[in-house]
């Protein structure tokens, strides 16, 4: 029941976030989602959770300090300080949004926050809490410099460190920084790229974490133990991948084709080649998740140790499935 109410506040204080009008109320709803999602990310019989969510909370407290500091100065001292202070506070508060997004180099609590918890809290963390950071910054002047260098900076890190990683949980977490380098990247284009790009990437992340929630495979040399089970659970959990990492003709290629389309029409090629290079990289450490039941020959058991309803897969995973004929019908319409 305790549950509920917090999930239900933290939904307030997301909804607080991205409609208000001023930077106080926006930190209020951001403080609103702090203290609601810390009773959800903790476990009774799991001490890891009690670590990964002191983490958090010192984090994201340190990061609204920072972001109403900011805020304030800018406010208060705006008639009488120099444009280069000015420069230095507007820093500060792009700094303090990008911690709480978890995007690099300000990435550093977000793979061992997310290592000490259970899939559906890393659901939360790694879709739901990017949606306040990610509309203060549509809603405010962006310095274009910065979020360049962010968007570098995000790339090459998550791939660097999303090698030699057998964790299921810190590849998720350094391909949600990826991804937030295509999204910061869309923040230049519209709301509407941003919005496609996000609802795909959620619906993707849904369909790996249920899968993985509900198999209990948290680590590499585990996933051989459910997906040589049916040839629908491996058909769904490559598709998915595969569609994370962009490949096309799957439903994840869409939102970063039409970023790729506008960047290049832009000009802003250096930037378009990165984000592409890295996402192959990337697209490689999906595949090394997947090459041990890709290539090597298994047989299927008679007695399943894992009970997984089949109709449920298949509707889970509609959208990757099905994108194939998807993103056919929008290519020849082209």
């Amino acid at each position: 029941m305790y549950k509920m109410i917090f999930f239900n506040s933290m939904i307030l204080g997301t909804i607080i976030t991205i409609s208000s009008y001023s930077w106080l109320s926006m930190w209020m709803g951001l403080e609103i989602n702090l203290l609601s999602i810390i009773p959800l990310l903790l476990e009774g019989k799991n001490m890891m959770s009690s670590e990964s969510s002191m983490k958090y909370f010192i984090t994201q407290a340190l990061a609204s300090l920072i972001l109403l500091m900011s805020v304030l100065m800018l406010l208060l001292t705006e008639e009488f300080i120099s444009p280069l202070m000015n420069f230095y506070f507007s820093m500060m508060l792009n700094s303090a949004i990008m911690t709480k997004l978890g995007a690099a180099p300000f990435h550093f609590w977000l793979p061992e926050v997310v290592e000490g918890l259970n899939w559906m809290n890393t659901l939360i963390i790694l879709t739901w809490q990017k949606i306040a950071p990610m509309m203060i910054l549509m809603n405010m002047k962006i310095n274009t410099m910065f979020i360049s260098f962010t968007i570098l900076s995000s790339l090459i890190i998550s791939t660097i460190s999303g090698f030699n990683q057998t964790s299921l949980r810190k590849i998720m977490a350094f391909s949600s920084i990826n991804h937030i380098a295509w999204m910061l990247s869309s923040l230049f284009i519209s709301f509407t790229v941003w919005l496609i790009y996000f609802l795909v990437y959620t619906i993707i992340n849904i369909n790996i974490t249920l899968m993985f929630n509900q198999t209990m495979t948290f680590y590499i040399n585990q996933i051989n133990n459910f997906m040589n089970n049916s040839k629908l659970i491996k058909l769904s959990i490559m598709s998915n991948f595969l569609s994370l990492g962009g490949l096309p003709p799957f439903i994840g290629f869409l939102p970063k084709w039409m970023i790729i389309n506008w960047m290049t029409s832009s000009n802003l090629i250096f930037m378009t080649l990165i984000l592409i290079i890295t996402t192959l990289i990337m697209l490689s450490i999906y595949m090394r998740v997947l090459m041990s039941t890709l290539i090597l020959s298994t047989q299927e058991p008679k007695n399943l140790n894992i009970k997984i309803n089949s109709k449920t897969f298949l509707i889970m995973n509609m959208i990757s499935l099905m994108s194939i004929i998807f993103c056919s019908l929008i290519i020849s319409n082209l």
